[in-house]
């Protein structure tokens, strides 16, 4: 039996389970519910289960055959710390905590690929199903990594997937090269001297500083980035003052900085920091900067790519596998998976309609209907990669 038809068998059990972990959210490193149940199914299908990595971890591990081979699929588990504005029925039961970026959906299609793969046992070689915990800004696969995943579970390639609401349902995205942008993030703390509003020549005014530091560091993208290169420098956060009448001594400010080349990152650090503290000091105030790299570009490795989109096609048809994606500015911590294994990250379309809208939305829901898609996918990415060598 095709493993679209295999796996579709068992559609209704799976909604049953993403609708579940939806209205039971677990955000990053306290994702112990979600890690019971993942561990529970795997178990109940014959999978070998390990826990622990990365606190709430789990890996569970397939073998047939007698080849060395080795490949690893991950899927992450935790949900956002965000307010559901959703009223079906499985809308979130924990307030504040919400699945609106469609890891449940991801668990699941790696449960239903768990599945399959345990009942067939149709390759040759070992397949490790990762299911990381953290993904949301916590780098839960650079902790599992840390922790020793790929020494523990060895992978000659690894990949992961990620619905797309700006896809048709059921459509996969993928490229060669980069996909997603690496993610900083920088506190910078301009420091005046404070005065009375109404006298402003008595002080040094870290209000009008800070506004001068953010039409500036504009310019580290328009003016010293090549414009062929991507990049984008964001303030999010500007506090300072208690009172209208007051300058106050400080203002700190926050936010983001993308890009995909490393010397592009470079630039960026060491340009901002040289921005705020040059535009500070012709003031006569001083700035200080707190630069964090949190995630680096998710790279995808070129036969890895390829491999993906063919696995892809024969799923869905090559009309709906789509090579011409831009790559997008947000950030994924399978990225540090990518830094030490080749791999590939795919999106695969969650739907496009009216109703729908997009992750990190309060009213996000993931769509049951490409469940099937994306653990057939996973299934025949093993199978594929680890075919039987033909009987002779």
């Amino acid at each position: 039996m095709p493993v679209l038809e295999r796996i579709a068998a068992y559609q209704d059990e799976m909604i049953v389970w993403r609708r579940h972990l939806h209205a039971h959210p677990e955000t990053a490193f306290e994702e112990r519910e979600t890690s019971d149940f993942v561990a529970e199914r795997l178990a109940h299908f014959g999978v070998e289960v390990h826990r622990g990595l990365a606190g709430t971890g789990v890996v569970g591990v397939l073998r047939a055959g007698s080849s060395p081979r080795t490949i690893g699929l991950r899927a992450d588990m935790d949900a956002l710390p965000m307010t559901e504005q959703n009223s079906f029925g499985h809308a979130s039961r924990h307030p504040g905590k919400m699945h609106g970026c469609g890891h449940d959906g991801h668990t699941v299609m790696l449960l239903g690929a768990a599945r399959h793969l345990a009942e067939t046992r149709n390759f040759d070689g070992t397949v490790h199903l990762i299911f990381q915990p953290a993904e949301e800004g916590e780098a839960g696969g650079r902790v599992m990594i840390e922790q020793g995943l790929f020494e523990r579970f060895p992978c000659d390639a690894v990949y992961g997937l990620h619905n797309w609401p700006q896809l048709p349902a059921g459509a996969f995205g993928v490229r060669a090269g980069p996909i997603m942008a690496a993610a900083d993030h920088f506190e910078i703390t301009v420091t005046g001297k404070g005065a009375h509003g109404a006298m402003p020549h008595h002080g040094v005014d870290p209000v009008l500083v800070a506004a001068h530091i953010v039409t500036a560091a504009q310019a580290l993208v328009s003016r010293d980035t090549d414009p062929v290169d991507t990049a984008v420098v964001s303030f999010t956060v500007i506090r300072g003052g208690s009172a209208f009448n007051v300058i106050p001594d400080e203002v700190v400010m926050s936010g983001t900085v993308r890009s995909f080349k490393l010397e592009t990152q470079d630039a960026l650090e060491a340009g901002l920091a040289r921005v705020a503290e040059n535009v500070a000091a012709a003031f006569g105030a001083s700035a200080t900067v707190a630069y964090h790299r949190s995630y680096p570009a998710t790279i995808n490795s070129a036969a890895e790519a390829e491999f993906a989109a063919a696995v892809a096609a024969r799923v869905v048809g090559s009309d709906q596998v789509v090579r011409t994606l831009a790559p997008s500015m947000g950030a994924e911590d399978f990225a540090f998976m990518l830094q030490r294994r080749p791999g590939c990250y795919v999106w695969l379309g969650q739907g496009g309609g009216p109703d729908s809208c997009m992750i990190h939305n309060p009213r996000y829901d993931f769509n049951d209907g490409i469940l099937v898609t994306g653990a057939s996918y996973w299934a025949l990415l093993a199978e594929t990669a680890l075919a039987a060598p033909p009987s002779r």
